[in-house]
């Protein structure tokens, strides 16, 4: 597993997951929409605290920068 998400990447889904949480946690969201979302922001989270996002492999998609030879 090559990481391939960046900085910005990482930190914008991050607070996105925490936003969601806000949401949550405050009662602002609440049903299926709630458990949807929870189970987004999980994932934000984890991809975030791995570096790595499934969903970009098949695109050949990277946020990363890559290193200079």
């Amino acid at each position: 597993m090559t990481k391939n998400m960046g900085t910005a990447d990482r930190v914008v889904r991050i607070l996105i997951a925490l936003a969601i949480a806000v949401l949550y946690f405050t009662g602002k969201i609440s049903g299926t929409v709630a458990i949807v979302l929870e189970i987004v922001a999980i994932a934000f989270l984890v991809t975030s605290l791995v570096g790595w996002c499934l969903s970009y492999v098949p695109f050949g998609l990277s946020t990363r920068k890559q290193p200079n030879p």
